[in-house]
């Protein structure tokens, strides 16, 4: 048996060997204490781990709650949107081309303008003379430098009596063709020049001049911006017809001011001054001042140009009209482009 002095003896050995024995134990079978703390730690690697993946996945999705489109499908999109704009913008410059174009005399544009002219007021009874124009519009490619552009105006008139209140003659006046040579790539100023000719076609007496007229003409216009400022000016002699009826000897100078607006609208004047040289004094004159409003657009599928002018005749014969109207439907046929 043990003494009381040798337990104590026995403790005082074993308790530092304890010591020295407990960092040991502990490192080999961990006790509930430290299975706690090593659980809590493993607890927070798992949540700083998944807060890491979240981060990452703000980072490749901003918007919460939206998935990131595929690479593919996002530039789908930018091309659609580019190609988009792309043909918005060539539809504007093809619209404002097409005006450009319709706006030149002797632009490359097939055209059928119909111009209706009510001259009202003439002679004593102020009746109403009708002047419909017929003028077509063609341009032939003579070669890769020159093109040739026809204008022929053919007039159907309504003339009134003046010296009563009654009785019209109506039917078809001389045929007016014109040719235009001009350069196929103009600079700046667009030009043309060529021969007017007047040919008497008409179907009755005060219809027409029954003389065959001939001379020079020429135009030229220049196209800045959102406007159209040109002038076309000839001069034609009678060089034969009927014996009985006066020589001709005429000019007709019409200067013509466009500003292009939104949507196909623009502002025009064009008034057409003419001198007969062959009266004396200020009686030769037929001076317009006036103008009007225009639209290019669509009727359907066709092209068309649509305007509404008024001019007063500040200098004018004895008997001639004081004011006119001109209203204006022109079909236009511009070229198709060509295919890729």
């Amino acid at each position: 048996m043990l003494s009381p002095g040798s337990g104590n003896r026995i403790l005082l050995v074993l308790f530092p060997a304890f010591l020295l024995a407990a960092p040991l134990l502990a490192q080999g079978r961990p006790t509930g204490f430290h299975r706690a703390v090593l659980i809590r730690e493993e607890q927070s690697l798992e949540k700083a781990a998944k807060d890491q993946k979240k981060e990452q996945a703000t980072l490749v999705q901003p918007q919460a709650g939206k998935e990131t489109p595929p690479v593919s499908e996002a530039m789908s999109e930018v091309e659609a949107r580019s190609t988009a704009k792309a043909a918005q913008e060539k539809a504007v410059g093809d619209s404002e081309t097409l005006r450009k174009a319709a706006q030149n005399p002797i632009a490359s544009l097939i055209s059928v303008p119909m111009q209706n002219n009510a001259n009202f007021g003439i002679g004593p009874f102020d009746r109403t003379q009708d002047v419909l124009n017929v003028q077509p519009v063609i341009p032939i490619r003579l070669s890769a430098g020159w093109n040739l552009i026809m204008r022929i105006i053919q007039p159907i008139i309504t003339q009134p009596n003046v010296t009563q209140n009654h009785q019209s003659t109506s039917g078809f006046g001389d045929i007016n063709p014109t040719f235009f040579f001009s350069p196929a790539k103009p600079g700046k100023v667009i030009w043309g020049a060529g021969p007017a000719t007047v040919i008497p076609t008409a179907t009755d007496q005060p219809l027409g001049q029954g003389k065959f007229s001939l001379g020079p003409s020429f135009v030229a216009l220049v196209q800045p911006g959102k406007w159209t400022v040109g002038a076309l000016i000839n001069n034609v002699w009678s060089v034969a017809g009927k014996d009985g009826r006066p020589e001709v000897n005429q000019m007709l100078l019409q200067y013509f001011v466009n500003y292009n607006l939104r949507k196909g609208y623009y502002l025009t004047s064009q008034p057409i001054i003419t001198a007969n040289w062959k009266v004396s004094g200020d009686d030769r004159w037929l001076v317009p001042f006036g103008g009007g409003v225009g639209r290019i657009m669509k009727l359907g599928f066709q092209p068309v140009n649509i305007a509404v002018q008024v001019y007063g005749n500040a200098v004018r014969p004895p008997g001639a009209s004081p004011v006119s109207l001109r209203l204006q439907l022109a079909f236009l046929y511009p070229k198709a482009p060509k295919k890729s």
